[in-house]
């Protein structure tokens, strides 16, 4: 049974940090799977924020939503199954629950969330200005 764990949600005020964590269990994490975040506000769709492929078949490319380039930072570490979103320069407008995602193979639009197999729970980030 495959389970994706988020960790390292809060809240947070404007201009501060935050790193979530997403530990995978029950697949093989570090052969073929592209690890993805993705955040979702009431009423709206699932916005893409960051993934990172797997080394093995594109070199680990990293991809950013263009709202979020230059202040997040996506991470994995293949010998804890886990992944990372380092957060920096928050903003209101990230206020969001975040979720983790797990896309099996090499895919040229990991930014589409219908790549992805798995997917965790949920995070929530609230950030107060």
């Amino acid at each position: 049974q495959v389970q994706l764990v988020e960790s390292g949600g809060g809240l947070v005020q404007a201009g501060g940090s935050l790193r979530l964590s997403c530990a995978a269990s029950g697949l093989t994490f570090s052969r073929g799977y592209a690890m993805g975040w993705f955040r979702q506000t009431p009423g709206k769709e699932r916005d893409f924020v960051a993934a990172i492929a797997w080394s093995g078949w594109s070199g680990g490319n990293i991809y950013y939503g263009d709202s979020v380039k230059g202040r997040f930072t996506i991470s994995r570490d293949n010998d804890k199954n886990t992944v990372y979103l380092q957060m920096n320069s928050l903003k209101p407008e990230d206020t969001a629950v975040y979720y983790c995602a797990a896309a099996y193979g090499l895919w040229s639009d990991y930014n589409n969330y219908r790549r992805y197999n798995y997917w965790g729970q949920g995070t929530q980030v609230t950030v107060s200005s």
